[in-house]
């Protein structure tokens, strides 16, 4: 998730302050706490992102063709998630589409190619920073937040004895010996590394991943089974057949008889613990009808304690709308198929049942719950939650008491979030939610939200422990850092081991004593699991640092020689364009094509700004310029001018926007650098492009570029003087067909403005009726005629083709790969030790001795040129 954003500042920040309590004038670091008067002068101007994204008014906005019979809230996770995952499912809609075979095949493909070329090394193995007060831009940075070094989201965590595991979101298992002092990761190369829940038997201590995160959002990549280790995560093997392959884990738990359950996207499965790793999973509970886009969301499994297995109950619910499933079920026969029924809970309306996460305390005696509710994830514009209950007699049918609510977190001592908003707690409660009680002591309760809440007597009180962030609270008057750090936003996992509580979040993991807390511990340090959409090199005193945009983590640097990277920006990262002389050179993008610009690699210590806000989208925070671009991409692209980087730019929303005054870049209400050169019409968005010199190539989407019947793409381009269409449904191109399926990327030869490779997103006809074939594409001629060159190139989704020599180097889902410039089609693999997170984007250093993977989970890499 990003943070979210507000245009009217000054107006929410009134409201704020007054429900907070607190002086107005400390927000901004290095401004004297004077009067609420000068600081609300000076917020029209110097906001900080962290001021600015708790937007009212995040939901209620409709997203095209999202969820037939209702609507979607408008927020920006949801985006997020669809910018990542639609893609690679175009045309077809959802239900229609076999990733996990398709990916299965894949892998399978790319295990019969040869390996060419040396050894891929991590460039970002230092430790990142969010909170570097040199890097606290008053407007765009969120240092000072609190959440201190972080990495990509961890979706699942175990404790076993002295070990610890944590699971990434696309990161794969990472395992301490040390307390949390320090990870290694140990499942780099499984054929996936979307991770969506970790257990270990008690029994015989082997841990059990679960790939395939669910935490109902679309960017949550699916799996390829359940994994089981007997040397703690030193090598592993696939258990079951081909049942849970594309399926997504939240849950995995142990009946204490040999029994183990999994709730999946596909519903709930077992199997019997001892059985051959070949025996496959047994489904128990799929009730209803596969919904929405063939699944059944099976959220949470567990086994009451002290009903030797007899008692497993489950909540399977999606969280948009009521389903002919949603709600809780109980099995008292031992989960068996055919005795699962549906509970209607007495205290808690059965109809309003959403997305549900369960919590027994040890000794059986309680069992609660956080529940989303449907109602307010489609209406409230405060909160998606219904609520935290408690059911005394531990019983799935209650009576069950409402113990927390909206009101009481907003209410709790500690908490950065207020209500009337817009950003409530409870906001995302469909995306982030977790609840833990403490196994000593079952008054001692754990929820995570978007901010992690404590109550130590049974629910009755309760204490904010982990904030959103320090903005605005009082700690923070004089000095931001004067604030204990926090934990990150966004919590998805609560584990207990080690006398402590163990919390995931969309920063990484943070650990706190069970008793006697007055700080939380940081273990980020040596995790590296940021989830990368775009990476971008440049020198820096003869050197190379990087650049790059991340889900939730904002934009990093990591300059040569430095011990941990840095955050100059804040919220969600996009694309980058980095000056290749300078790399303290950067054009950041916050989502939306909102475009800000540094000359300085965003150093400040909040006393004067280090960006300037240059995009020319209608949702712009600064100014609304006029023109405006009213329907940028999520993730929009912009590209430098292959020939003259440091002058020509082009970007893209419905329209193809130029400016030639590159670092020099401008643009308010007032006046623009950027102009129109082109529309691709009302509807559609630009995916991709390439410029060289006057010629520019657009790739765009139509119909609000999800997946159905609608679906189109295509290639616009000036190549030859005007523009045209070159690529769409209804042109007929010379040479090979294009596939009609997401344009991921183009590239233009530097040396021959007519010369362009166009790569395509999603899987062929096999598994997408009527996407068409091949990958990647080759043209001579400005596109009038196009070549297919994927050879035998695994069918999966292309991201990103760089020239190097006489040699074409892609990246795809699966792996890079390599081929002939001269003769392209035979591929085979480049380089060996890249894990098998997905590598979104590829940069030829500045020099082009190297090429830089960037990776959506496990950072970027390189390896020597061809």
């Amino acid at each position: 998730m990003s943070h979210r954003r507000q245009r009217s500042r000054t107006r929410v920040w009134v409201s704020t302050i007054a429900v907070l309590g607190i002086v107005a004038a400390a927000a901004v670091p290095g401004m004297a706490a004077s009067s609420s008067e000068q600081y609300l002068k000076q917020s029209a101007t110097l906001q900080r992102s962290a001021q600015r994204e708790l937007a009212s008014n995040v939901i209620g906005k409709l997203t095209e063709e999202e969820e037939p019979g209702g609507f979607e809230p408008g927020s920006e996770i949801v985006e997020s998630a669809q910018a990542f995952a639609f893609p690679r499912m175009l045309p077809a809609g959802p239900g229609d589409v076999n990733l996990g075979l398709a990916s299965q095949a894949a892998f399978a493909a790319r295990s019969n190619l040869a390996t060419t070329g040396g050894s891929w090394s991590e460039i970002t193995n230092k430790p990142y920073n969010s909170d570097d007060p040199n890097y606290r831009d008053p407007i765009i940075s969120n240092s000072g937040g609190g959440s201190g070094l972080v990495t990509g989201r961890m979706a699942a965590v175990a404790v076993d004895g002295n070990r610890i595991y944590v699971g990434a979101a696309d990161g794969g298992v990472w395992r301490s010996t040390d307390g949390g002092a320090t990870f290694t990761p140990v499942s780099d190369f499984l054929p996936s590394t979307s991770t969506g829940a970790l257990a270990v038997n008690p029994d015989d201590r082997a841990v059990w991943l679960g790939t395939g995160e669910m935490h109902t959002a679309f960017e949550n990549y699916r799996g390829a089974g359940i994994f089981r280790s007997y040397d703690r995560g030193t090598s592993w093997t696939r258990v079951g057949g081909t049942q849970l392959n594309g399926s997504m884990v939240s849950r995995i738990t142990f009946d204490g008889r040999g029994m183990v359950y999994a709730s999946t996207s596909s519903g709930v499965f077992r199997r019997s613990t001892s059985a051959s790793d070949s025996s496959p999973w047994q489904v128990v509970l799929q009730p209803g009808e596969a919904e929405p886009y063939g699944f059944w969301f099976a959220n949470d499994v567990q086994v009451e304690p002290g009903t030797g297995g007899k008692v497993v109950i489950a909540s399977v619910a999606w969280r948009g709308w009521h389903t002919n499933y949603n709600g809780f079920y109980r099995s008292r026969s031992y989960g068996d198929p055919g005795t699962w029924s549906m509970v209607d809970p007495l205290g808690i309306d059965r109809r309003d049942i959403g997305r549900s996460s369960f919590a027994y305390s040890a000794d059986g005696s309680r069992l609660f719950a956080v529940i989303e509710s449907i109602q307010n994830y489609n209406y409230n514009p405060d909160t998606a939650m219904m609520g935290v209950f408690v059911s005394d007699s531990a019983s799935l049918a209650g009576p069950w008491a409402l113990i927390a609510d909206t009101g009481t977190f907003a209410a709790s001592p500690g908490t950065a979030l207020a209500l009337g908003q817009g950003y409530g707690p409870g906001i995302q409660a469909w995306y982030n939610q977790a609840i833990g009680v403490d196994p000593a002591d079952p008054d001692h309760i754990y929820v995570g939200l978007e901010e992690v809440y404590e109550s130590t007597d049974g629910g009755a009180t309760w204490t904010t422990i982990g904030p959103y962030w320090n903005f605005g609270l009082p700690c923070g008057v004089v000095d931001l850092d004067d604030c204990p750090k926090t934990t990150h936003p966004d919590q998805h996992a609560i584990a207990f081991g080690q006398g402590k509580v163990w919390i995931g979040n969309d920063g990484g993991i943070y650990s706190r004593e069970l008793t006697g807390a007055t700080e939380w511990i940081n273990n980020n340090a040596t995790l590296r699991t940021l989830q990368y959409y775009y990476g971008g090199i440049g020198k820096v005193d003869g050197r190379d640092a990087y650049s790059g945009g991340l889900q939730d983590n904002g934009g990093s640097l990591l300059l040569p020689g430095a011990p941990t990277m840095v955050s100059p920006f804040g919220g969600d990262g996009g694309d980058v364009i980095v000056s290749p002389r300078d790399g303290l050179k950067i054009v950041h993008e916050y989502v939306g094509l909102d475009m800000w610009l540094t000359t300085n690699g965003g150093q400040t210590d909040g006393s004067t700004t280090a960006f300037e806000e240059i995009s020319p989208a209608c949702g712009a925070f600064t100014y609304t310029p006029d023109p405006c671009d009213p329907n940028p991409r999520f993730i929009a692209p912009f590209e430098a001018d292959v020939n003259s980087p440091n002058q020509h730019w082009v970007a893209g929303g419905q329209y193809v926007w130029e400016s030639t005054s590159g670092w020099n870049t401008a643009c308010s209400d007032s006046a623009c650098d950027w102009s129109i050169v082109h529309d691709t019409g009302s509807g559609s968005q630009v995916t991709a492009l390439a410029v060289n010199g006057d010629t520019t190539y657009a790739g765009w989407c139509s119909f609000g570029c999800n997946p159905g019947p609608y679906f189109g793409a295509g290639i616009d381009t000036n190549y030859g003087g005007t523009w045209h269409t070159v690529a769409s449904p209804t042109v007929v191109n010379g040479g090979d067909p294009l596939p009609q399926r997401y344009v991921f990327s183009l590239v233009v030869d530097e040396a021959d403005e007519g010369h362009v490779y166009a790569l395509y997103s999603a899987y062929s006809r096999r598994w997408i009726p009527g996407a068409g074939v091949g990958h990647v594409f080759e043209s001579h001629d400005g596109g009038t005629t196009w070549y297919d060159i994927s050879g035998n190139l695994p069918d999966s989704p292309a991201d990103d083709l760089v020239m190097a020599g006489h040699k074409l180097v892609v990246a795809t889902d699966v792996g890079v790969f390599i081929t002939s410039a001269g003769n392209p089609g035979t591929y085979t693999q480049f380089g060996s030790g890249l894990p098998s997170a997905i590598p979104v984007d590829l940069t030829v250093s500045p020099d082009g001795s190297y090429i830089m993977a960037t990776t959506h989970g496990r950072g970027m890499w390189r390896i020597d040129s061809p």
